[in-house]
């Protein structure tokens, strides 16, 4: 453990955050692509699509009812949203059909890629059990790969496997369970046990590679501390700034462990999209990108409408809650997730930012890059 704690405190000491200047897009979205790249998404509920429908729990999740799906669908999905979420936005620019969950029953083309996220996923096993933690997304990918051996053999596999770009948004449900639990922990715990995600993140990038995967994409954590629920707790109106620490530690580790992997690995590259100062700024300046608030959510009930949206209590219960008659006023659709409006200009930033919000390159950039 002593070696750890050394390797990662060498990772916070040379880390650094990517801080936007003036965050924004390349004027073009369009790639017309020389060959077929699918789109491997992995993580939370910020790019879960419906999995959580599909697993067999007692309780049916929030975003199984009205208004999620709202705006778009016209219908509740399974996205905790009032539309689409980043991955189907990224998926649009690519080209590709809307991403599908993994687990939805029916025909899938795999060779599109697949959804594997989970609402409340983390990625340690033993964060919110019952989700579908990286380590089963991952065994769920090995699934995908072996159904894409037996129709199109090893050969055209591994060069689509090599071709595709795999997205990343997870880390937060590890950083507010450990938050929950440890209100006031030391600073030795809360490195070691951010040491402790980067270590399986890590572990599981090069399993991914190992498989063929050469292509990263990250959104990286977000402003924890700020997310409506969490700053409803804090009573003064202020972020829980001791969440926002953690998911900076895990930010500037992660920069430096996918430089590392780069330098290690032939031919891997990544992207690492700085979520955290993004929508940091659209959530304290929001007249600045097209909304009006910031800080409350759309839907919900209580002090910054962080609880409740949609309605379903504790063992089926119903409770009241208030909806906002245009969710692409708000950057908060929820108590914790993002409008429509705000993952478009999101997977935006994504898709083809530039250096000083998505480096070293954009998905753009990783998508042009032919095997």
């Amino acid at each position: 453990m002593k070696s750890l704690s050394f390797h990662f405190c060498v990772l916070i000491i040379f880390g650094s955050l990517l801080i936007p200047a003036i965050c924004h897009g390349h004027d073009s979205h369009s790639q017309k692509p020389h060959k077929h790249v699918p789109l491997f998404v992995f993580g939370d509920s910020l790019f879960d699509p419906g999995n959580n429908l599909y697993l067999n729990t007692s309780h049916k999740e929030a975003s199984a009812y009205w208004p999620y799906g709202e705006t778009f669908f016209k219908r509740p999905t399974g996205r905790l949203s009032d539309g689409r979420l980043v991955p189907d936005f990224i998926a649009e620019f690519m080209e590709l059909p809307l991403t599908t969950a993994y687990l939805q029953p029916g025909t899938h083309r795999f060779t599109h890629g697949s959804n594997f996220a989970s609402g409340g996923a983390g990625v340690l096993a033993d964060t919110h059990p019952g989700t579908i933690s990286l380590p089963l997304q991952l065994s769920y990918f090995k699934n995908v790969v072996k159904q894409l051996k037996q129709k199109l053999g090893e050969v055209k596999t591994k060069k689509l496997l090599m071709r595709a770009v795999y997205l990343f948004s997870i880390g937060g449900n590890d950083y507010f369970g450990f938050y929950m639990k440890n209100q006031n922990a030391s600073q030795s715990s809360q490195t070691q046990f951010v040491g402790m995600v980067i270590r399986n993140l890590t572990n599981a990038l090069e399993e991914i590679y190992q498989i063929g995967g050469r292509k990263i994409a990250f959104q990286n954590v977000g402003p924890l501390g700020c997310v409506p629920t969490n700053r409803a707790k804090t009573g003064n109106g202020a972020c829980a700034e001791e969440a926002s620490a953690m998911a900076k530690m895990h930010n500037a580790a992660l920069a430096n462990v996918l430089k590392n992997l780069q330098t290690r690995l032939p031919g891997f590259k990544y992207s690492i999209f700085d979520y955290y100062n993004t929508l940091s700024d659209k959530i304290n300046h929001p007249s600045k990108y097209g909304f009006k608030e910031g800080k409350s959510a759309c839907c919900g009930s209580g002090a910054y409408r962080a609880n409740n949206c949609g309605g379903q209590g504790v063992g089926g219960t119903t409770t009241k809650f208030e909806l906002c008659s245009i969710p692409g006023d708000h950057v908060w659709f929820d108590g914790g997730h993002t409008t429509e409006r705000a993952n478009r200009q999101l997977a935006e930033l994504l898709w083809n930012g530039t250096p000083n919000c998505t480096a070293p390159h954009n998905i753009k950039q990783l998508f042009g890059h032919m095997e």
